[in-house]
């Protein structure tokens, strides 16, 4: 317990030292840019408490404002097994933060002219075009009806093409239980492999109707693959990871980064149960834009600030500001059901947008924040917000890919927007 002990401590001493060239952002004192350093100091026992208590290995925690590096720590470890201590380089598995990332390199595309959002997905994969629509019946079966209206680009960004995903507790209808669980990473083959065999699946919800969390991300990322000829993880690259100088995000882990990604217990601290994330350890076949690229949590701060600066960072101009606005409005109307706090049960009173959720109003949310937040998460323990009122850019990586992983992204809320002073 003694080694724990001194492990943790080593870990949480790890912030911003070193020199400035080191950090992802430019660096700056918290007060100088309204943060309190006493404050701060929560989010520092929090995280010891949850280390010491072995209900997490470890994490790391980035916190921009006004576009300084205000706080970035480690804490505990990125391998509890082997007792490698958490350092701020580490990697984590981004899951379903990889959204994000996926949306602007496809709206790099709409810029261009080749991605119009109202352009149908049956112009990319026509088996799309004739895809019935799944109702359920009083007997827990379902027949199936055609579709009133096309699946379009702009269904895929904002979830809602009826696409679902398999195995979620909220998925239990006859419909959805035909849909694969695990997500596009359990899938052996290409993307278009992929896409063609989603579209032989009855629909959960007639397209443009209900905002349903599901695999149409997945379906972005190959049609993207076509318009650009070129794999998601190349085009990304070119157009988000390289200019913005995200030198450890891929969805190809090298050996040396492989070594580098955090890892999560061997069993849930909550029910003692097996859990892995296994892409770290069997790379899916093909750049899933869902939920399969790996990135550091100082990549992400890079990432976020550039969208919170409105498409720039360091001179590099990776969306236009009139193309990130509109990502990060709310683009479910009066006409979609918005199901975003099933998923994210603290987020009522969110929209969603192009790839991430938008606060909508201050009120109805369980955690603080302003009208304009946007934020998404990732299911293996990573999290991300940013506040364009409070000039504020989040991002954290934990290994806790069970229930836990759901407290962590609440609590991390409460935490940071604790710390702000002015």
């Amino acid at each position: 317990m003694q080694h724990h002990k001194i492990l943790v401590t080593l870990a949480t001493t790890l912030t911003l030292a070193g020199p400035a060239l080191t950090q992802p952002l430019p660096t700056a004192g918290p007060e100088s840019v309204g943060v309190s350093s006493q404050r701060l100091q929560n989010i520092d026992a929090f995280f010891s408490s949850e280390i010491e208590r072995k209900r997490v290995p470890g994490a790391v925690v980035a916190i921009a404002r006004n576009g300084k590096l205000a706080y970035f720590k480690a804490f505990g470890f990125a391998d509890a097994a082997k007792g490698t201590a958490m350092s701020t380089d580490n990697l984590f598995q981004l899951a379903s933060m990889t959204k994000i990332q996926a949306a602007v390199g496809a709206l790099a595309l709409t810029e261009q002219g080749k991605l119009p959002l109202q352009s149908k997905l049956a112009d990319y994969f026509p088996a799309f075009g004739t895809m019935p629509v799944g109702v359920p019946t009083a007997d827990g079966k379902f027949t199936t009806e055609p579709q009133k209206r096309p699946i379009r680009i702009h269904d895929l960004f904002r979830h809602t093409s009826g696409l679902t995903y398999g195995g979620r507790p909220d998925g239990s209808s006859a419909i959805a239980a035909l849909w694969p669980s695990g997500g596009a990473a359990q899938y052996m083959g290409t993307s278009s492999e992929f896409a063609n065999a989603v579209a032989k699946l009855p629909l959960v919800y007639q397209p443009g109707t209900v905002f349903e969390y599901g695999l149409s991300f997945d379906v972005l990322g190959a049609v993207v693959e076509k318009i650009a000829g070129k794999t998601l993880g190349e085009h990304l690259s070119e157009t988000v990871w390289k200019p913005l100088k995200m030198n450890d995000t891929t969805f190809r882990l090298s050996d040396a980064q492989r070594a580098r990604v955090a890892r999560p217990f061997a069993n849930n601290p909550l029910d003692g149960k097996p859990q892995a994330i296994a892409a770290i350890d069997k790379p899916p076949t093909f750049d899933c834009a869902g939920a399969c690229a790996f990135g550091s949590i100082g990549d992400y701060i890079r990432f976020g600030q550039m969208l919170l600066n409105g498409g720039s960072l360091d001179n590099a101009q990776v969306l236009s500001p009139a193309f990130v606005q509109l990502m990060t409005s709310n683009h479910l109307g009066a006409g979609i059901q918005n199901l975003v706090a099933n998923v994210e049960p603290h987020r009522d009173g969110y929209g969603f947008g192009l790839g991430v959720a938008v606060r909508v109003q201050p009120g109805l949310a369980a955690v603080p924040g302003n009208a304009g937040e946007f934020s998404w998460n990732g299911a293996n323990g990573t999290g991300f917000f940013a506040d364009p009122k409070e000039q504020l850019v989040v991002a954290f990586g934990t290994a806790a890919p069970g229930e836990l992983r759901k407290y962590y992204r609440e609590q991390m809320q409460d935490l940071v927007y604790g710390a702000l002073i002015r």
